[in-house]
């Protein structure tokens, strides 16, 4: 049974949301998306990506 967690990259969620790399920085650094750095690289959890999606889903 794996335990790990998945993780995404900046570059991955760039990627998937359409965005520039840039963006997703932007959102790091304001403290909308929480990250871990390693080396020179950010890991974004991918429970924590879901979160970051509710939280700016807008409601129709």
């Amino acid at each position: 049974m794996k335990k790990d967690k998945d993780f995404y990259r900046a570059e991955d969620l760039a990627e998937k949301l359409d965005v520039n790399i840039m963006t997703i920085y932007r959102y790091i650094k304001a403290g909308k998306l929480k990250a871990y750095k390693i080396g020179k690289e950010f890991r974004i959890d991918k429970d924590e990506f879901e979160q970051f999606l509710k939280s700016v889903k807008t409601g129709k």
